[in-house]
Order: structure tokens, then C-alpha cells, then sequence
């Protein structure tokens, strides 16, 4: 049973990755991040993993509190990154659960 509830999983996201909407959605989303980690990198001096780690766990709104800009344009470009970003990663997240169900739908 699990098996066959992780299988058509794993067959609805690779089909919501086929569309042409979730690809762009999910290029913006990492080209977002790719931007802010080397912001984060060059402006706050962190390193490349905690450079990406923050940029990932800031977009998704998760914010565990343990990294945090110390620059006023750390600060600033946070503030943007995240009005920017949480639109887009939801609408990415979104169109990934919208393609699921969509594949759920076609095999009952």
C-alpha cells in the first residue's frame, strides 16, 4: 500500500515537473536564491553554505533564527527577498501540488 501511495507521488510530481509553468516557477525560485546566497556571501561575509542555507530557509518562511543579517543591506535586501520570494516559492510550491493532483485525478 505505502508503496503504491509513494508511487504515484513520485509519478505526479515528475508529471507536474513536465509542465512548462512549474519549470519556470521552480528556474525563478532557484535563480532567487542562487541571487540572495551570493548576496549573503559577498555582503555579509558568510559562507557559501550558510549563504544558501539562509537563503532557502528565509524564502520558505521557515526562519529557525540562527543566521540573520547584520548589515543594513543584509537587512534591507532581506526585507525585499522575502516580499519578492515568499510570492513566488508559494506559487512554485502551488503549481507542484496543483500538477499532483491533476496526475491523481487522471489514475483514481
Amino acid at each position: 500500500m505505502l508503496r503504491k501511495v509513494l508511487g504515484r507521488l513520485f509519478r505526479g510530481i515528475f508529471a507536474a515537473f513536465g509542465e512548462e509553468r512549474v519549470q519556470g516557477l521552480v528556474a525563478l525560485t532557484l535563480g532567487l536564491i542562487f541571487v540572495a546566497s551570493g548576496f549573503y556571501w559577498y555582503f555579509e561575509g558568510w559562507s557559501v553554505l550558510d549563504s544558501v542555507y539562509f537563503s532557502v530557509i528565509t524564502i520558505a518562511t521557515v526562519g529557525y533564527g540562527d543566521l540573520a543579517p547584520q548589515t543594513a543591506a543584509g537587512k534591507i535586501f532581506t526585507i525585499l527577498y522575502v516580499f519578492c520570494g515568499l510570492g513566488i516559492f508559494v506559487a512554485a510550491a502551488s503549481a507542484i501540488a496543483e500538477g499532483i493532483m491533476q496526475d491523481r485525478r487522471k489514475d483514481p
